[in-house]
């Protein structure tokens, strides 16, 4: 099993959109890239802690690999929108990659310079790519959220 971390705005619709690729075998959600310790949803909804709202996947490299978990991320929101993804304003919605290993890294790097030289986004993307920091689990509630409320919804920005 590997691990790869996204950043893409709001968690739960990000969470739904990767439990459904076959290969993911889990999913949570959860905090990343701030700078205090067990942040709650509140605190990081303050914009005090630096956090980003981000999606933690367990996947079988040998049913889903990196490159195409990376296509669904691109897919799922806006990489142009700086702090925010539609509705969604703040920092903890930023996009970001979280990479595990140098050849995730690789793989983001190459597939954000082959973005950026298509044209399939009219402004510049600014999604960030980082070495993953400590993940920290969203409380209990936020989990599989979507699936436990059918009413509720994010909305993607999607392109």
């Amino acid at each position: 099993m590997a691990i790869a971390t996204f950043g893409a705005g709001c968690f739960w619709g990000v969470e739904a959109a990767f439990r459904r690729i076959e290969g993911v075998t889990d999913a949570a959600v959860g905090y990343a890239g701030g700078h205090t310790d067990h942040p709650t949803y509140r605190e990081i909804c303050s914009h005090g802690t630096g956090h980003a709202e981000v999606v933690q996947v367990e996947y079988d490299p040998a049913r889903v690999s990196y490159d195409e978990l990376l296509d669904t991320f691109w897919s799922l929101h806006d990489p142009t929108q700086f702090n925010r993804q539609g509705p969604d304003v703040g920092d903890q919605y930023r996009s970001v990659v979280f990479f595990h290993t140098p050849e995730q890294e690789a793989a983001a790097q190459t597939k954000k310079k082959e973005l950026e030289a298509s044209s399939t986004f009219n402004r510049p993307i600014v999604t960030v790519i980082e070495p993953v920091p400590t993940f920290w689990r969203a409380e209990d509630y936020h989990q599989r959220y979507l699936e436990k409320n059918r009413s509720a919804g994010c909305k993607l920005s999607g392109k």
